[in-house]
């Protein structure tokens, strides 16, 4: 097996159409994933907060609200 430049390495250039969409591919992901990581953290401090007011003896917030 003979090591060449054409099997490491993409012998043909990308046009910048094909390059645009790549990265928005990309970012549109890594977006997503943050997007959905910060729904999870939502939800899991928005329990903790429901089940702190429940659990308070009063059943009123420490805001005075």
């Amino acid at each position: 097996m003979t090591v060449t430049k054409d099997r490491f390495f993409k012998p043909t250039k990308l046009s910048a159409d094909a390059k645009a969409k790549t990265t928005n591919s990309i970012v549109r992901d890594i977006l997503d994933s943050e997007v959905a990581e910060r729904e999870k953290k939502t939800q899991k401090l928005r329990a903790l907060r429901l089940a702190q007011v429940s659990a308070s003896p009063s059943g009123t917030s420490r805001f005075g609200k």
